[in-house]
């Protein structure tokens, strides 16, 4: 499709037939289940409401438009099924793209693309099961991210960060928000964590907000299809804020990186701005001060950002970020490692903010904050991905849990090269930055003086060598090991 039209244009073509299989893929296992089973209606359409499945009518079934793909008219098939599956199914009302009719739309593509994902199995039990769909749509969001040139992150966030933010905050029950929710991932990560802990998906409010309408319509859908209820709303957190009154309990976000072209001109003097300005130029800071805004007075937020925002010192960001620590908001910073996003070399940390530290569900961590330094962990899935597997984000979140002194079994205590409790006090010294390499130090190994020693020893030897041999670019580097007792 590349050589008819962009790929703005053609993700919509190909998310929405992604869509419209799967949920054709849930109504044909179901519909083969009633037909054997004689006591039943396989038309029936409270059979798959009770069943959280979205009911298909018959024009609109995978089988009828592949059977049609190779017709002129598909195009127009496409769109009269779309709209079918609008109208009996409440929750998908106004979020299904129907334009597949129009003429720029090659009709002999888009019958090749019908064949092409029929191969596909994604809505059936065991491909829900691993959660298909949602790699598909990760996988494809990555892929029109790159052909669009947006920025890393904006779409959305590997499953292995959100499973890591969702395992720290814990968020078992009340209001969650994303006000830059993507396509959901938080939202599925948070239903699926409290149904593992043996909660109650009814104890959790969902709110979210998106303004690429794109992404937000995939987001409606992705909610959909797993039934989860929840408040959706379509437009731009700073200047369009739909949720202007929300407290949440719990705040998983992550928002663009370094976003340039915010709106920040427009709202200088805007009420969320309680530690200072953002920079025009760079909506870090803004997310922050919004994602505060939003919390209750026992509220926590855990949200990815740049690295960047851990040290800058520039444009009003580094008072930004002093206002906020002296306010004793920041609990936990986590500096995560290299190629975890598919879009974006840039370095990444985890924030978690706390409204209020003192003695609530946990102890009272009033005037501390936890610094982790997660940079060498994690595991490459490919040459050039990396992902936190879940003994990595177990390590992680326990580590939090005991600081945070819910775990009467497991003693917090600092680990050098990893994880270290730090004062206030100590935060000023290093002029309010919350780079956790700072303060972590280095990891401690057995036999590590004599071991340096060695090293050192063999390094010179290696570098004399090199000098013998002619080459003068490590003359210097002798001089300076003989200084310190190295030499040959």
């Amino acid at each position: 499709m590349r050589s008819n039209m962009d790929a703005a244009e053609y993700k919509h073509v190909v998310l929405g037939l992604i869509f419209l299989k799967y949920i054709s893929d849930a109504f044909k296992e179901v519909h083969e289940e009633l037909t054997k089973d004689k006591t039943s209606d396989p038309e029936e359409v409270d059979e798959y409401v009770a069943r959280r499945v979205f009911w298909v009518p018959k024009e609109a079934r995978w089988d009828y438009l592949a059977r049609n793909a190779k017709k002129p008219e598909i195009g127009k098939l496409i769109d009269e099924a779309l709209d079918r599956i609008e109208r009996d199914n409440r929750s998908l009302r106004g979020v299904l793209l129907k334009n597949y009719a129009r003429p720029g739309l090659n009709k002999q593509r888009l019958g090749e693309l019908i064949d092409l994902i029929g191969t596909i199995g994604l809505g059936d039990k065991e491909n829900r099961s691993k959660d298909i769909l949602g790699r598909v749509y990760e996988y494809f969001l990555g892929q029109f991210a790159d052909a669009e040139g947006k920025k890393g992150g904006q779409f959305y966030t590997p499953r292995s960060i959100v499973k890591l933010l969702v395992e720290m905050l814990e968020p078992y029950r009340g209001r969650i928000f994303d006000p830059c929710c993507g396509s959901g991932g938080m939202f599925v990560q948070s239903e699926k964590f409290v149904q593992a802990h043996g909660g109650r998906i009814g104890d959790v409010s969902v709110f979210g907000q998106e303004s690429n309408q794109t992404t937000w319509r995939l987001c409606k859908m992705n909610i959909a299809i797993r039934g989860i209820d929840a408040r959706i709303e379509w437009g731009d957190s700073f200047r369009d804020d739909q949720f202007k009154d929300l407290k949440a309990d719990f705040i998983l976000a992550n928002p663009p990186f370094n976003d340039s072209d915010w709106g920040g001109e427009l709202l200088q003097d805007d009420a969320r701005w309680k530690f200072g300005i953002p920079p025009r130029t760079n909506a870090n800071f803004a997310w922050v001060q919004h994602f505060i805004h939003h919390l209750s007075p026992t509220g926590m937020t855990g949200f990815v950002l740049a690295n960047s925002s851990m040290s800058s010192n520039t444009s009003n960001e580094r008072e930004i970020r002093k206002n906020i620590i002296e306010a004793d908001l920041v609990d936990c910073m986590v500096a995560l490692p290299s190629q975890l996003f598919y879009n974006t070399g840039i370095p990444a940390c985890l924030w978690f903010i706390s409204r209020d530290k003192r003695n609530q569900k946990f102890r009272d961590r009033s005037g501390e904050v936890l610094f982790i330094d997660a940079r060498n962990l994690g595991m490459m899935v490919d040459r050039r991905h990396r992902e936190l597997n879940d003994e990595v984000v177990k390590k992680i979140s326990e580590t939090y849990h005991a600081w945070r002194g819910e775990q009467k079994d497991k003693k917090y205590q600092d680990i050098p090269g990893f994880c270290r409790s730090t004062s206030l006090e100590e935060l000023r010294k290093h002029n309010w930055i919350l780079t956790p390499g700072r303060f972590v130090g280095t990891e401690e190994v057995e036999g590590d003086e004599e071991l340096f020693e060695a090293k050192m020893k063999e390094l010179a030897s290696q570098l004399s060598k090199q000098v013998h041999e002619g080459k003068r670019l490590d003359e210097e580097i002798i001089r300076n090991l003989e200084h310190l007792g190295y030499g040959e």
